[in-house]
């Protein structure tokens, strides 16, 4: 046989044992990981992403009436103004930062048609405002506060039989020292039972009642034991008030989680989420 027949046959051969090569190769890369490919959620990159110098599409303002703009769905909108900053941020063209100026008083004037439109509404439907809840003017503002107060007040003299205090402390502790002191004047003026606790003589008792740290104060109910932290560190004899004015009517069920901060006086009104919805001073059916 003729030297010159065995080349083809021998160039065939080649190919295969490289195909059988590649093959071989790829079993092993599956073989030592197999989880890739699309069953495994590997996304491969895209064609876009692949194209360095990918040309882009640049908006112009004159593609617009100012009609359109201003009727234009927000989302839109606001992805054709990032655009058209980005444009005048790249090209420093004059026209280019003029359309960004343009476009962006465009907004500033909806976003004013708005809060002009919102005001009349809150004018005509009253009920939809929160004046009447938490008044602006100083008389009405000091007002409120009067009336806080004297719900704090009232609850915590009323309380003070059906609950006490555990207040864990350590001699060792300089922010125990300053919580103490809040706390006396606290006792000064509401004659609470206070129950104190160093818990470098009772750590078991604080190891049980989940205390890591002091100063710390427990609320607990007389009646039926129940308790529910007041603080963990130094607080205010005001927030010490309000905190335990929360926790007793959480406690004795006067009010829920979802109305925790809510003084009585608020019921019903615009601060108290569980009220029925109105829809103009109209209980909203669907609630």
């Amino acid at each position: 046989m003729s030297w010159r027949l065995l080349i083809p046959f021998f160039s065939v051969l080649l190919c295969c044992n490289d195909l059988n090569a590649a093959e071989i190769k790829r079993s092993e890369d599956l073989n030592s990981n197999p989880k890739r490919g699309w069953w495994w959620y590997e996304i491969l990159p895209s064609e876009e992403e692949n194209v360095d110098n990918q040309e882009r599409i640049l908006p112009s303002l004159s593609d617009y009436s100012l009609e359109k703009l201003w009727e234009m769905h927000p989302d839109e909108f606001q992805s054709l103004l990032l655009k058209i900053h980005k444009k005048a941020v790249m090209t420093l063209k004059e026209n280019d930062v003029r359309d960004y100026l343009v476009i962006q008083d465009i907004a500033r004037r909806k976003a004013l048609a708005f809060t002009n439109v919102n005001a009349m509404i809150v004018q005509k439907y009253p009920g939809l405002s929160l004046e009447a809840d938490f008044p602006t003017v100083l008389p009405g503002r000091n007002a409120k506060v009067r009336q806080e107060r004297m719900e704090i007040e009232t609850e915590l003299e009323r309380s003070r039989k059906d609950f006490a205090l555990i207040y864990f402390y350590s001699p060792v502790c300089h922010f125990c020292t300053e919580q103490s002191r809040i706390l006396n004047f606290f006792l000064t003026k509401y004659p609470w039972e206070v129950r104190k606790v160093d818990i470098t003589k009772q750590p078991e008792l604080a190891e049980n009642l989940g205390v890591r740290g002091v100063p710390y104060l427990l609320l607990i109910s007389k009646k039926n034991q129940e308790t529910i932290p007041i603080s963990a560190g130094v607080i205010s004899l005001k927030t010490l008030e309000k905190r335990l004015f929360r926790g007793i009517r959480l406690i004795n069920k006067e009010t829920t989680p979802e109305g925790y901060s809510m003084f009585e006086y608020e019921r019903g009104g615009g601060f108290d989420a569980t009220a029925p919805l109105k829809v103009n001073g109209v209980p909203h059916p669907k609630r």
